[in-house]
């Protein structure tokens, strides 16, 4: 009995994760040291959003968290640190449009079930580290984001969880005004996400796998 249960796990696991979509993974590491602000500081500004799709077998669920402040230091065209905070209590279903199913969904992700936003109110992210992109199809044939211009790492804290992530992204500045755009997968699982337990079957059917797009704008004002 067992074995049954593992196998249909297993396939129901690989299932789900089919149909995530496709993004440049985030390498994950411990902790890292902030990186010192240099140069001009940009302010983040309402526009600014952190969109979400979670994936499970035969469906998905996409959605936005608003990012209510934070700012972006750029020396030479370049990031140099920078960081911003997200508001759990504005995640936001962008799929469903029947009023009772998109408030169900809403609530159910910001209980104790995941995000725990009564005692989780906001997530963080703070750069540690900025580095030139410049994508190679001879040793790079896994990226997505090619026309990348910087890899950025960072700590990302959710929840009570700290783990610096590293991905693609592109970033423009132009005046008085910095963008930020990236688009990558993480697992969860790295910061407690996880339906009623870790090992809990009925989280096996939802994707260990999240898609996050970061848009982000700032201005010099």
């Amino acid at each position: 009995m067992k074995k049954i249960i593992f196998a249909i796990a297993a396939v129901v696991t690989f299932a789900a994760c089919n149909n995530t979509p496709t993004a440049d993974k985030a390498e994950t590491t411990e902790k890292q040291t902030a990186a010192a602000a240099d140069g001009t500081s940009f302010k983040t500004d309402s526009t600014s959003l952190v969109t979400w799709t979670g994936t499970k077998p035969g469906g998905a669920h996409t959605g936005t968290f608003a990012v209510t402040e934070g700012f972006i230091s750029a020396k030479d065209g370049n990031i140099t640190a920078g960081n911003f905070i997200i508001d759990i209590n504005t995640l936001s279903d962008k799929d469903l449009t029947d009023a009772t199913g998109k408030g169900k969904l809403e609530g159910h992700l910001k209980s104790a079930d995941f995000f725990d936003a009564a005692k989780f109110p906001t997530a963080k992210f703070e750069i540690t580290g900025v580095e030139p992109f410049k994508y190679d199809s001879a040793t790079m044939k896994d990226v997505v984001m090619k026309d990348a211009t910087h890899t950025i790492k960072g700590n990302f804290s959710l929840k009570d969880s700290i783990k610096n992530i590293s991905f693609p992204a592109k970033v423009t500045v132009e005046g008085n005004k910095l963008t930020a755009v990236a688009d990558f997968n993480i697992d969860r699982t790295q910061w407690g996400l996880n339906y009623k337990g870790p090992n809990n079957p009925q989280d096996w059917f939802i994707s260990k796998t999240v898609n996050i797009k970061l848009n982000i704008a700032a201005a010099n004002k």
